[in-house]
């Protein structure tokens, strides 16, 4: 019997029923005066892709995500608003030097800084928790850079939106990390939330990369689950940074 542990609750009641079963079986061939003890039905519990029941196999992907979450989209988003409160960036945008070479000079850095920070987690994950990597960790850093690219993307966005570190950190907050922290499937399923709640995870870009940590770090390379959500993120990457292209031209004009 195979049990999907998600939904706790299903699981157990599941669980008690196969138990209660092998009961009967039990009892009834005690009363037929059968032998028990050889009896061929033997009830041993197996977790899949995680043996040792460690909660690091799992909150440990989910950390990560945060980390590339406050990296790419907070810090962007606080340095370009001061940017944006100093005036800076205009005096930048009337010289010679195109919109697009300015953005990304200013988002380089945090793009490099990002894969510093993956490669700090993926050593911790391995030395400090002793969680294995199963699959490439190429395929890792590959979804890591386009999840990478969101976040920059939405960075970039809030802070030609709102033009003030106080406003970009506050939404930042509400709009990339804790959807990262409560909606991502780091801390719960996404199988055992409501219908309407799993809707709203769709347009989530953590809810990706979740699914593509997760995947790499207890499965392998599966990649019935890696490309599809790989091929998500990066149409979410190429229109959220061409959205904040074309606000910020606007805000310019």
């Amino acid at each position: 019997i195979l049990v999907h542990g998600t939904d706790a609750n299903k699981a157990r009641i599941i669980q008690i029923y196969a138990q209660g079963a092998v009961g009967q079986w039990t009892a009834r061939r005690a009363a037929e005066g059968k032998d028990v003890a050889g009896g061929p039905v033997i009830v041993r519990d197996r977790l899949w892709f995680n043996e040792a029941n460690d909660s690091h196999y799992f909150l440990v992907p989910g950390l990560v995500v945060l980390v590339m979450t406050l990296i790419g989209a907070l810090l962007t988003a606080m340095v370009m608003a001061r940017e944006w409160e100093r005036g800076t960036l205009e005096s930048l945008f009337v010289t010679p030097v195109r919109i697009d070479e300015v953005l990304l000079g200013k988002t380089i850095p945090y793009f490099a800084l990002g894969m510093v920070g993956l490669s700090l987690c993926l050593l911790a994950a391995r030395f400090l928790f002793q969680i294995p990597v199963r699959g490439s960790v190429w395929v890792l850093a590959g979804g890591s850079m386009l999840y990478l690219l969101v976040a920059l993307g939405i960075g970039l966005l809030i802070s030609t939106a709102t033009k003030s570190q106080f406003v970009a950190s506050q939404v930042t907050v509400l709009v990339s990390f804790l959807p990262a922290f409560m909606l991502s499937g780091f801390l719960f399923d996404l199988r055992s939330m409501p219908a309407v709640v799993r809707a709203i995870t769709t347009i989530l870009p953590a809810r990706y990369y979740v699914a593509i940590l997760q995947t790499v770090f207890l499965a392998g390379d599966v990649w019935g689950v890696i490309v599809p959500n790989a091929a998500v993120l990066a149409i979410m990457a190429a229109v959220v940074l061409l959205l904040s292209r074309v606000i910020t031209r606007k805000k310019l004009d």
